[in-house]
């Protein structure tokens, strides 16, 4: 018998004893009636099967910084303009589904505007079909944070050469434009090994705000949350899409803006003529509106014309009725004479 075999007993023992101390303290809270506090929480299954497909979507690859794909020698030389990758948008038209549908591959790391946002956009700033503002604006935010952040590098590697005074002109600029981050993040972000990494930090910050621009999709005429979770086959391969189809429910809330309904009515009947069949039990109005108001204007004078023959026949009659009781009137009083 070897000398571990020899202690198994004693290690046997020394559990038990264990174990008995834990019971003997578990019985004062209820044990073995009172199992504790669950390990797993209870998750509903929509909740779970959610969560799952999550966990199973891909990711929308980007990088950061940018890779560079220069196409002319002036971008060979200069380098290329920093250009956002966002997630591909497929149009596609219907005749059951309609004009106005799109679909999208579903990633997990892909952003949406909230649905009040989106609606205050599409109704308060009238902007819904054009999205060029909407795609300039992102433009302009991922090349801003793009120069920052070379900025930043650049101010961070000036501070390694110390016979240069970044407080003086003209490096003081640039002091000036990057030196109160580290003032903000230097009481938040600790010193490694007497080395000061805020610099770092929120270069980090600023790649995970730009890089975030690449994976926002505006969803308008829609809101996100009428996005369907289905598949589709693309290029012989089943993937998770996000389709927007049919009427956007903002067009059923709040009327369609009215340039959209003037270039239905001069340049696309096809689509006016869609929507005003497949859609003619709802209250919307499709036309645009000066032909609503021309249409008005012609049944108010309709009715004039209708109100002022009508009074002509009527006024006309009563004249006749009142011609003809005057003339039986005189006869009668002709025969009363002769009598």
């Amino acid at each position: 018998m070897s000398l571990d075999e020899k202690f198994i007993p004693i290690r046997n023992t020394f559990y038990d004893i264990i174990a008995g101390f834990f019971q003997t303290i578990a019985r004062l809270f209820g044990y073995p009636k009172n199992p504790g506090m669950p390990t797993i929480p209870d998750v509903s299954s929509e909740v779970y099967s959610k969560s799952r497909l999550l966990d199973s979507l891909p990711r929308h690859k980007t990088f950061w910084p940018p890779i560079q794909r220069p196409e002319t020698w002036f971008e060979m030389i200069f380098g290329p303009t920093p250009k956002v990758e966002t997630v591909p948008k497929y149009i596609y038209e219907s005749q059951d589904e309609g004009f106005y549908n799109f679909y999208i591959e579903n990633y997990k790391n892909i952003y949406f505007l909230p649905d009040w946002l989106s609606q205050f956009i599409q109704v308060k700033l009238n902007i819904c079909l054009d999205l060029t503002v909407l795609e300039t604006i992102r433009e302009v935010l991922f090349v801003g944070l793009m120069v920052y952040s070379q900025i930043v590098i650049f101010r961070i590697a000036l501070s390694w050469f110390i016979y240069i005074n970044p407080y003086t002109l003209p490096w003081c600029y640039l002091a000036a434009a990057v030196d109160w981050t580290e003032e903000i993040l230097q009481g938040i972000v600790p010193a490694i090994l007497g080395v000061n990494v805020t610099g770092s930090v929120f270069l980090g910050l600023l790649g995970v705000m730009a890089d975030s621009l690449n994976h926002l999709v505006f969803t308008m005429p829609f809101l996100a949350s009428e996005g369907e979770e289905t598949k589709m086959l693309i290029n012989d391969e089943m993937r998770d899409v996000l389709k927007f189809h049919y009427l956007p429910i903002l067009w059923y809330r709040y009327p369609i803006p009215n340039e959209i309904r003037e270039f239905w009515y001069n340049e696309r009947p096809d689509i006016l003529k869609y929507m005003q069949n497949a859609y003619k039990d709802l209250d919307i109005q499709f036309l645009p509106d000066n032909v609503v108001q021309q249409l008005n204007q012609q049944i108010v004078s309709t009715n004039l014309i209708y109100d002022s023959a009508s009074t002509q026949i009527i006024s006309t009659a009563t004249s006749v009725q009142t011609h003809i009781d005057n003339n039986s009137l005189d006869f009668l009083n002709d025969v009363f004479h002769y009598f």
